[in-house]
């Protein structure tokens, strides 16, 4: 894919889009399991184009973050072409019905989900995104345009010519899946600017990426948000629990956007879970940023500032504060989420069901990690981002929200009067 220019890859993106449209599940289905086959085929040629990026990588150094989320090893690649399988075996959603009615003059209504056409997205050394969002697109029966960015440019581009591989292979135009990453900028303008072309527009990334993409773009885009993930450790939140889903949702991998950032302690509960929530974060490593009451429980803290509570680490890194009752947390979370994912640890009923209702985010939970909310553990084998805003998809995106509806209408000479 070195000829063309962006506009080239978008009018033909937009030609297969109706060949892709015109699947059946089971064409679609074989098409998947093909990506899926040539993944764990050319696994050793994947991972030495990542281990090209990886090197690149440490050399501009670009953070350990960053390079954990670009890093494809054996076991990644494999976990690649087993989220495909997953996508496969889901319902497809197209030609689903949504609803319908007659109508008194006999006219038979039907809203039916359809695909959107074209999906274009654009993010940053996430090699996983390339194949997630490639399957869910041709799942729902869409073509892809995507923009992987600079920092994985040589995993990119062997899984996008991997996945166009098996597109042929399988009796399917290669041109279902673009990647307008060899244009540089001019290729991530090209898919802000593709009226006519783009039907939807998903960015992930940092939050300046996602910025830039809302306020630029003149396409519709579904905005995908920084995770400013908060836990509250109400006062009857037992020790285990607050310890064990605290670690778990910093620790097990602090580089992606449902880790947790923030922990909000209860002030009757603090001298009993701030020091043992916190040895047990120390002990893996965790840096933790306090307040003055936190500093006073617990040593090695460093002084929390206000630019703590509003900051997503990505890190091993974690802020703690003590707040005096549910309100007060409530209202932290108010002024600084970003509406990804919340968490409250409790065992009274009246506090839980309140947090439920009144948390204003894309996921809210009791009593489990943050880092459950991904598409995969929600059951949509793979997901194209987790939305924050409020318009068509919130929270994890999977097939459905890949979609959009029409109505199909059903007369036999009716009129209007």
């Amino acid at each position: 894919m070195t000829d063309q220019t962006p506009q080239v890859r978008l009018e033909r993106a937009k030609e297969a889009s109706r060949a892709t449209a015109a699947l059946t599940s089971g064409d679609k289905e074989r098409v998947l399991e093909e990506i899926a086959l040539g993944l764990e085929r050319d696994a050793e040629r994947i991972i030495a184009a990542n281990e090209l990026d990886i090197s690149r990588g440490n050399e501009n150094g670009i953070g350990d973050s960053l390079i954990d989320r670009l890093r494809l090893d054996d076991k990644r690649v494999a976990a690649l072409a087993a989220a495909v399988r997953q996508v496969a075996a889901l319902p497809d959603p197209v030609g689903r019905v949504v609803g319908g009615h007659r109508m008194p003059n006999g006219v038979a209504l039907e809203q039916i989900r359809v695909p959107f056409g074209v999906v274009g997205a654009i993010y940053e050394a996430r090699p996983n995104v390339t194949v997630d969002i490639a399957a869910l697109a041709l799942r729902s029966g869409n073509a892809a345009v995507l923009r992987g960015g600079s920092a994985a440019r040589e995993s990119n581009t062997v899984l996008v010519e991997v996945m166009r591989e098996a597109l042929v292979r399988s009796g399917v135009t290669a041109e279902a899946i673009q990647t307008v990453d060899d244009f540089g900028r001019d290729g991530a303008t090209a898919l802000m600017h593709g009226r006519g072309y783009i039907d939807v527009l998903v960015p992930r990334g940092s939050a300046g990426l996602i910025e830039t993409v809302v306020t630029e773009s003149t396409v519709p885009v579904i905005e995908t948000g920084a995770g400013n993930v908060h836990i509250v450790l109400d006062e009857s939140a037992p020790d285990d629990w607050a310890r064990d889903i605290v670690v778990n949702a910093k620790v097990q991998r602090p580089s992606v956007c449902n880790a947790v950032e923030t922990v909000l302690v209860h002030r009757q509960a603090a001298p009993r879970l701030v020091p043992l929530v916190a040895s047990a974060l120390q002990s893996e490593g965790v840096a933790i940023h306090g307040d003055d009451m936190v500093a006073g429980l617990v040593s090695n803290v460093i002084p929390a500032t206000e630019e703590d509570w509003a900051t997503e680490y990505l890190s091993l890194d974690i802020a703690i504060k003590v707040v005096d009752d549910l309100d007060e947390a409530l209202a932290h979370i108010r002024r600084y989420s970003t509406g990804h994912t919340e968490s409250i640890i409790t065992t009274d009923t009246r506090n839980a069901e309140r947090f439920l209702a009144e948390v204003d985010s894309a996921v809210v939970m009791v009593n489990t990690s943050t880092r459950f909310t991904d598409g995969g553990e929600f059951g949509f084998g793979a997901e194209v981002g987790i939305s924050t805003q409020k318009l068509h998809a919130r929270g994890p995106m999977g097939l459905a929200e890949l979609t959009s509806t029409k109505w199909l209408a059903r007369g036999s000479g009716q009129t209007r009067g």
